[in-house]
């Protein structure tokens, strides 16, 4: 996977893939959730996301309490320990990671907390969701963050909705 190709790529689509996704909002909400997700499955048949973790590298889930202590515990921690030592509050007042790229994340791209990893990393990139038209915002983000996203965006730009 070459992500500066993607970054380049996503960054210039970016105007078109904003608006594109703004229309959606407008459109049979069953109908396009059975596209994104029937594209979910065939992109994900196509893109090991082994190759490339840029989720893991440049953004942070959101912890709810449930995750907190959940991978503490996996990492034989007090939910506190684990947050004084990963965590901070953002501006939205969710729990985030400190830093980036993820603290779990190996150099193979393998994530050292994946069987208890939160909701978020759970479900991300989040396109085989029911009522996709409610996040077309977060899924034009995806689009500058995961390459399977853009091109699930790429393919979906060519169907008659």
């Amino acid at each position: 996977m070459d992500l500066d190709r993607f970054r380049v790529k996503s960054k210039n689509k970016a105007p078109e893939n904003r608006k594109f996704l703004g229309a959606l909002r407008k459109k049979d909400p069953r109908k396009l959730d059975d596209e994104f997700h029937k594209l979910h499955d065939e992109v994900f048949e196509e893109i090991d996301c082994l190759t490339c973790a840029n989720c893991c590298k440049t953004t942070s889930p959101i912890f709810y309490q449930t995750d907190i202590e959940r991978v503490a515990k996996s990492l034989r921690q007090k939910p506190s320990e684990f947050i004084d030592q990963y965590l901070r509050i953002d501006e939205d007042k969710d729990y985030v990671l400190k830093s980036s790229p993820c603290p779990f994340l190996g150099s193979d791209n393998y994530c050292r907390v994946y069987d208890s990893r939160p909701k978020a990393c759970r479900e991300y990139p989040h396109t085989n969701r029911k009522k996709m038209v409610q996040i077309m915002d977060l899924t034009y983000k995806n689009t500058l963050v995961c390459p399977a996203v853009l091109e699930i965006v790429e393919r979906i730009k060519k169907i008659d909705l």
